[in-house]
Formats: C-alpha cells, structure tokens, sequence
C-alpha cells in the first residue's frame, strides 16, 4: 500500500489543491525564526477541507535548536494530531550543514517530540541520508531524483528498495492536471492509516508555546533572472538567514530552489544542464556551480570533446590556429611532454 503527493512552499502560492491529485500534501509553514509562508494558512485549510492527509514542515536555517523549534511549534501547535510535522534539512540558507548535521537534527527532532509526544519526520537528500543512522524512532523522507525528466507519479522510483524510508521525494519536475508548472512529488510507505499514525501524540497534556507576533508581509522583489539572482547570491550580495529571505524577498523561494537544486541533483544532470545554457558562462557558472564546478565541467568537456588526426607536414601550432585553441592546451589535453614530436596518423584531442 502506498499514497501518492505533492510537497509545497510559497513558490506555490494559491495551487487550487481541490483540483490537483493527490492522497496528501506536505506544506511549508515556517523557515528560521521569522518566517512563516505567507500561503501555508490557505493551503492547509484547503487541503484539510477536501480530505487530504498532511503533513507540515519546517526549513531549518541551523541556528538555535530551541528558538527554531519553538518558533516551528507556535505556527503549527494546534494542529497536532492533523498533520505529520516534519524538519527540512537542507544546504540552502543553512549555517550549520555539513558542520554538525546529526546533532542538530538530532536536538532539533527531540526537542519537538518532548514538547508535543509526536515523533516528527526528518527530510534530507539520500547523499547524506547516512548521518542519520540510529537518530531514533523518526521516520525520513529522502530526495533522490533519477534525471529531470518531466514525469507523472511513479509505482517504483529510480532505486525503489535500496533505501528504506517513510516517504519518499522522486522528482521536482512532477506534472500533474490541474496545475500548470512542475511540482515535487511524492511516495507515501504505508495506507491512511499509516499516515495517521505519524500525526499522534504519546503524550496526554501538551503544552505549545505561544504564537509569536506575524512577520511583516514581504514586498521586496528584486529584479534579473533566477540565474542572476543565484549568482550574486553566491557571491553574498543577498546575506545568508534571515537578511537573505528579507533580501530576496517575493523572489526567495524561486532562487533558493535553484541553488538547492544544484546541490542536490547527479553530476550527469548539472553537466546537461550547463549544456542547456541554465547555468551561463565562465565566473557565473564557476560560481553558481561552486564546489560541483569541476566535477560538472570535467564531465561538459568529456561530453564535447573534439579529436583530429595528425596529417603529415602538421605541426602542434598550426593544429592550434586551425581549432582557435593553444599548443599547449593540446598538449596538456594529450599528455605530450615534447610538444614538437607528433607524427602523421596520430588522434589527438584538440578540444
């Protein structure tokens, strides 16, 4: 038994979810200490109203493990026992990834569960899914995509069984009736009640903070393309946290799901992705690409390489002039410590 759907943010601001199929929707409702998605309220009443299982979560900005908690359970706190709440651990806007992800989380997951008696999900990307091993009893929602493929709902993901987890996330590029652009989609291990399951609390009296004062609504909407936007954040024009959501604002969701994006998805992808023109040129794609460039473009050039055979009377230079490229370039790309011997016949890559 499985259950098929869809997780959300304010990138999908008003998705009539009456319309769109699925069994259940995961919804965004806050990120760090001062962000609440300005659609999460709408999204979940509609959801509730047309039957939907649900599940809510929270975009982890690494700071304190107390304050995002208590910040998460002040938004959501009255609707325990009606959504599985769930902690989003990824590398955008996160000052403590790849730091002291297990701690974190770990405190992060705990804490929840004491104050609430629901053991809460936790959702990362399967290439760090192993720092997780023995966090307790908490389910995971692992990201793995196959490709970028526009796709409907799938019986049996890209490496179905080689894992296991509670739900899993297969693709941001989901297309499904009733909405015009992708979504991210979703495979739910078990029934209703299964789902339901994950909503209840153990414990009889729980006690949730008190809601904190609503954000002011974000107006802020920078101007340029998503690339762009990603690019001069990557360089910190934007700031991280909270100064980076108040930055970008209306365009936050937009440009840190490409830059998550980037992180998360194969090698084989960005280099057809950079082969599409996503990622621009030169400095641009060196820096949105950042520790993934070199791996990205060795597989770029692997793909565009070009060979010439060596004709008598040829020379390294003028194969060079001939391509638009240096004799040392070719030589580097051949492994040729005398550039001067070359004989007719031979194959050399000259780009």
């Amino acid at each position: 038994m499985a259950l098929n759907g869809i997780d959300i943010s304010s990138w999908q601001s008003g998705i009539n979810l009456a319309v769109v199929p699925c069994d259940f929707v995961v919804i965004k409702a806050t990120e760090g200490i001062n962000y609440v998605n300005p659609d999460y309220m709408r999204a979940y009443e509609q959801a509730k109203t047309v039957g939907k299982c649900l599940g809510i979560y929270h975009y982890a900005n690494g700071g304190n493990i107390q304050s995002e908690a208590d910040y998460f359970l002040a938004n959501v706190g009255n609707r325990l026992g009606e959504a599985i709440l769930i902690l989003d651990w990824e590398v955008g806007n996160n000052v403590s990834f790849g730091n002291c992800d297990y701690a974190w989380c770990k405190g992060w997951l705990d804490y929840v569960y004491e104050k609430t008696g629901v053991h809460p999900i936790l959702y990362c990307s399967q290439s760090i899914s192993y720092k997780f091993d023995n966090i307790g009893n908490y389910g995971l929602w692992i990201a793995q995509y196959a490709n970028n493929d526009p796709t409907g709902y799938q019986d049996a993901p890209w490496n179905e069984g080689e894992y296991t987890c509670a739900i899993r996330q297969y693709t941001s590029c989901g297309k499904l009736s009733g909405y015009d652009d992708h979504l991210d989609l979703d495979k739910f291990y078990g029934s209703k009640e299964d789902w339901g399951k994950y909503t209840v609390s153990d414990k009889a009296n729980v006690v949730v903070p008190e809601q904190p004062e609503a954000p002011k609504p974000v107006t802020t909407t920078p101007e340029g393309s998503t690339l762009d936007l990603a690019y001069k954040t990557m360089l910190g024009e934007f700031g991280n946290g909270e100064d980076r959501i108040r930055n970008l604002g209306t365009r936050y969701e937009e440009v840190q799901n490409f830059i998550n994006h980037i992180w998360i998805t194969s090698t084989s992808n960005l280099a057809q992705e950079v082969l599409s023109g996503r990622y621009g040129n030169g400095d641009v794609r060196k820096t949105v690409l950042e520790s993934r460039y070199n791996d990205v473009q060795d597989q770029v050039n692997a793909g565009s390489a070009r060979y010439y055979t060596v004709q008598s009377g040829d020379t390294l230079s003028s194969i060079a002039a001939k391509y638009g490229t240096s004799y040392q370039t070719i030589a580097q790309l051949n492994g040729l410590s005398n550039p001067n011997l070359i004989y007719a016949g031979q194959k050399i890559r000259v780009k």
